[in-house]
């Protein structure tokens, strides 16, 4: 399904763009991307910052100019513009378990995973948190937030042990941020899942057969 009405700002080595480019990919829905370079810190330009004030990636675009960042707020849009398939549940019910565990995911998970790296690496001296503003970074937090993913991974594969997804009995939003949370975490801290979690690899051979895992 393709659209002219609106563009997105991302990054290829982006973690949170790719949350966004997946849950594009599971629409099939086209949308015209623009790529920013953050080893340049193109988000700091005049003309991102036009865009986005927080200068952080990704930010959707609309025809009349209205930027959206945060990826939740854009996956919400994008549910409510191109319904199906359903990715952020159905009923009541549906939807605030699944908006339940994919804050889990981002909380207990993916923000650990960002602390480590944005408190080790040197490319992010004073840049310890995202946004317009900045933040010497804390070594003593690297040690807290790997304990902090080796933890996610033990409550994650008690929670797939029980559940086929991670939010019930379909894909959805919180699968996404959970296989960019783990492929993040083997990437930048060197932190797969033990192979010993069985849920969970049953779960990941599961999700990465999916083309949009591929993105």
């Amino acid at each position: 399904m393709s659209t002219s009405t609106m563009k997105i700002y991302q990054a290829v080595g982006s973690p949170n763009s790719r949350r966004v480019r997946i849950f594009i990919a599971e629409k099939g829905i086209d949308i015209p991307t623009i790529n920013l370079d953050l080893s340049t810190k193109e988000q700091f330009s005049d003309t991102y910052s036009a865009i986005n004030s927080r200068n952080v990636v990704p930010t959707l675009v609309l025809e009349d100019g209205t930027s959206i960042g945060e990826v939740p707020a854009i996956c919400r849009y994008l549910e409510e513009m191109y319904p199906e398939p359903l990715l952020l549940g159905s009923t009541a019910k549906q939807k605030v378990l699944i908006g339940m565990w994919d804050r889990r995911m981002e909380q207990e998970g993916f923000a650990a995973v960002m602390d480590a790296v944005r408190n080790s690496l040197a490319g992010m001296k004073g840049r310890a948190l995202t946004g317009p503003h900045f933040y010497d970074q804390i070594p003593a937090m690297v040690d807290r937030s790997k304990v902090r993913v080796t933890n996610f991974y033990t409550d994650l594969d008690k929670r797939l042990s029980e559940s086929p997804f991670t939010a019930g009995n379909e894909f959805s939003i919180a699968d996404i941020t959970t296989i960019c949370t783990i492929d993040f975490a083997t990437r930048a801290l060197q932190m797969p899942f033990p192979q010993t979690l069985t849920a969970i690899k049953r779960w990941y051979d599961l999700v990465e057969s999916r083309p949009s895992a591929s993105l």
